[in-house]
């Protein structure tokens, strides 16, 4: 029995939901360990790039971009140098900054953008209970910056600006592969190759410029975990793109649905990281908001305003 199409987008929305919910808690320990967000974002994308590179190989042999317009790769090329590239370099920043369980409630906020995004540039409908979720949703951050949580070291409230940047750029990416995958020049595998091809060219530059110290001074075992969340991510992003590509999978429901993760990471970090991180009460209740405002963006009859 097929599932219907609406199901499905749900189904590939919540696989990324769960697995960022758990590399937020991989990365902290890498970071712990004396790695930087360059370092993190390299290894996260060498190791998924190759992943997806092996499986075009695999199903298309030397042939891998067959089929697609140089406009919508260019497209997808755009997205990974700038929602991929620009958003995971804040988002690491975000977990050695705040701690995990902060930031990823924080860049759960996407929601809120990608929305904005989506209405602007693809004249996607907004409903009422999107615009109620949306004021849930910064209701929920409010808690969370109030928390007294996240990293033992203590941050201070200007450090949530990278988690928040980070959600900018990851939602204005998610517009941009939606309206690519939606033009119908593209399979999934080959936009989610292309997408990292372009973040790692962002990173390669900004490594050549930055330099490479922090590298060589991080401990070993740093590559380890960050190498096990790019293998997590891959899966992820497929999940994500595949979502889009749907006739169903509108950037407000597949966003809406992968920004549950907080309420996975708060659940990890309180088992996974108490030599790092304090999950408090405020925590628990920001991602649980953040959650009933996902909820009343995907969920109900729509009223479109």
């Amino acid at each position: 029995m097929s599932l219907a199409p609406d199901t499905t987008v749900y189904l590939l929305a919540l696989v990324p939901a769960v697995i960022w919910g758990f590399t937020p808690v991989l990365d902290k320990r890498g970071m712990s360990l004396g790695g930087t967000a360059l370092q993190a974002s390299l290894v996260v994308v060498v190791v998924d790039l190759s992943l997806f590179l092996a499986a075009l190989l695999t199903l298309r042999g030397t042939d891998l971009l067959a089929g697609l317009d140089l406009a919508v790769a260019g497209l997808f090329l755009f997205a990974g140098a700038t929602g991929t590239a620009l958003g995971r370099l804040a988002i690491f920043v975000g977990v050695d900054r705040v701690g995990a369980s902060i930031n990823s409630a924080v860049v759960s906020a996407r929601p809120l953008f990608a929305t904005a995004f989506a209405f602007g540039l693809l004249g996607e409908p907004v409903s009422l209970e999107t615009g109620v979720g949306v004021v849930v949703l910064v209701v929920g951050l409010v808690v969370l910056s109030l928390s007294k949580g996240g990293d033992l070291a203590g941050w201070d409230p200007w450090d949530l600006l990278y988690p928040l940047a980070s959600g900018v750029f990851f939602a204005f990416g998610n517009v941009l592969r939606r309206f690519g995958l939606g033009t119908g020049g593209a399979d999934v595998l080959q936009a989610v190759a292309l997408n990292e091809a372009g973040a790692l060219l962002v990173f390669l530059g900004y490594a050549a410029v930055r330099g490479t110290v922090g590298f060589r001074s991080a401990d070993r075992r740093s590559y380890g975990y960050f190498a096990v969340s790019g293998g997590l991510t891959a899966v992820a992003l497929l999940s994500v793109f595949g979502a889009l590509a749907l006739p169903a999978g509108r950037v407000a429901i597949v966003e809406s649905l992968a920004s549950t993760a907080p309420l996975f990471t708060t659940v990890f970090a309180y088992f996974l990281l108490r030599d790092l991180e304090r999950v408090t009460r405020g925590i628990v209740v920001g991602a649980v908001l953040v959650a009933a405002g996902v909820a009343l963006v995907t969920l109900g009859p729509r009223i479109v305003i």
